[in-house]
């Protein structure tokens, strides 16, 4: 299992980047997380930054870990920032989820060298990329479970793009307490203005995502648009099929063209009505969730 220490609230003072008040109603905090590294000269440790998000009252509440995409052009990573995607993350506090959100090596507000690049678009290790993006999503897991107000038995692993595929990675480690995985748009390697809809190696990631699949024990939710740019839907139909075959468990789901690249649809407030059901169906039967009225959400 992948080592992680991490520092409790009382004891490592929350940070913040200075540039965005923290959101009071959703009792946002940010803090940093240490990840161990195994390198040619020995062990090392390195922190991410993670930011908090939780339900009034004492809890303890299920627990979403969120986790980010990754640009097309690496000099893009730094605008990551922390991913405060406030509407989509109030949709999930307000369903009664504790929220975190690691931002990891490379990216945003951790910044550093990109642990998870896959190398080259004619050959990437896409296997490689992933098992260092689970490093960080796990660690972000363990941290938020040590949390008095967090139900640490009850863990969904939710992730866009990149994020998705760090969440089915990490959801192959099999981390105590995850009950789900919700992929929104995930995979690696797209680049909608070089190769719009076909991502480098789509037959590499679907071996990838069989060998995730073949150690994940929890249901996977797939949600596609058709339209997306990076991954078009018959690509995304082989890698479903890759990860149906290694024995993993799921359903997938493609909505219709959403804007000019479905691909960002999870990132666009208007899209919350259209996603949030599938997303409250699948985890209805092993969560136990609030249902507000539509009418009266607050995003």
């Amino acid at each position: 299992m992948l080592g992680t220490s991490f520092c409790i609230l009382a004891a490592c003072a929350p940070t913040t980047d200075g540039t965005q008040p923290l959101a009071a109603d959703l009792h946002e905090t940010v803090v940093k997380i240490p990840v161990h590294e195994h390198g040619l000269l020995g062990d090392s440790q390195r922190d991410i930054v993670a930011t908090t998000y939780m339900p009034d009252g004492p809890g303890p509440f299920p627990l979403i870990v969120l986790s980010h995409g990754s640009p097309p052009e690496p000099r893009d990573r730094p605008k990551v920032g922390r991913y405060r995607e406030l509407p989509q993350i109030r949709a999930f506090v307000q369903l009664g989820f504790a929220v975190i959100v690691p931002i990891r090596r490379g990216y945003g507000a951790t910044g550093g060298v990109d642990e998870e690049d896959a190398g080259s678009c004619q050959n990437p290790d896409y296997l490689a990329a992933g098992e260092q993006a689970a490093k960080d999503v796990l660690a972000a897991v363990t941290y938020a479970q040590s949390l008095p107000q967090v139900d640490g038995s009850h863990v969904v692993l939710v992730g866009q793009s990149a994020g998705g595929f760090a969440s089915l990675a990490a959801a192959s480690y099999a981390p105590k307490g995850l009950v789900a995985v919700i992929n929104f748009s995930g995979g690696r390697g797209g680049n909608p203005a070089k190769h719009p809809g076909m991502p480098c190696a789509p037959q590499q990631m679907a071996n990838t995502i069989a060998h995730f699949a073949a150690t994940t024990r929890v249901p996977v939710l797939w949600h596609y648009v058709q339209n997306d740019k990076f991954f078009a839907p018959d690509v995304v139909a082989t890698w479903f099929a890759a990860f149906q075959a290694a024995g993993g468990q799921g359903q997938l789901i493609v909505e219709p063209p959403f804007g000019r690249n479905g691909h960002g649809m999870f990132a666009v407030k208007q899209s919350i009505p259209i996603w949030l059901p599938h997303v409250e169906q699948f985890l209805g039967p092993l969560v136990s969730m609030k249902h507000p009225d539509r009418a009266n959400r607050s995003l």
